[in-house]
């Protein structure tokens, strides 16, 4: 979650994670509520998916019952992934200067994080091959 300039207005990242894979499939920026909600599940289809969630009364409208389970212990996964994008994003760590917090200025961020992280191995793929090249 990110500050709208009011503070008392904030600005929620709702991903989507797959634990398997370990990465973020998908994200929508905006407001706790059924139309954000939604507009991440068009985003990455209901179809054949099973949904871990906090218990949010929004979700049970949304998500069918036998794809849905909610409880904080089964969300500790992408916990642990909102932590390590907090650590490298210092827009999402609290208690920092960061003064930007657009909606716009978050999804560009989220798109670089992920650019990034995502393509971990590739990167290091490279420059193992460029070392060896260049020693």
């Amino acid at each position: 979650m990110a500050f709208h300039p009011k503070k008392t207005r904030k600005l929620w990242i709702w991903r989507a994670y797959d634990p398997v894979a370990r990465r973020t499939v998908a994200w929508i920026v905006g407001g706790r509520d059924d139309e954000t909600c939604q507009k991440l599940l068009d985003k990455i289809g209901v179809e054949g998916k099973t949904f871990v969630t906090d218990d949010w009364d929004g979700y049970h409208r949304l998500i069918e019952e036998d794809q849905l389970f909610t409880g904080k212990d089964l969300t500790v996964p992408i916990e642990r992934d909102n932590s390590n994008v907090r650590h490298f994003l210092a827009r999402f760590r609290r208690r920092t200067k960061v003064v930007s917090k657009s909606q716009e200025m978050v999804d560009l961020s989220l798109r670089l994080y992920h650019h990034l992280h995502d393509n971990l191995e590739a990167l290091a793929e490279k420059l193992s091959a460029f070392r060896a090249i260049f020693s």
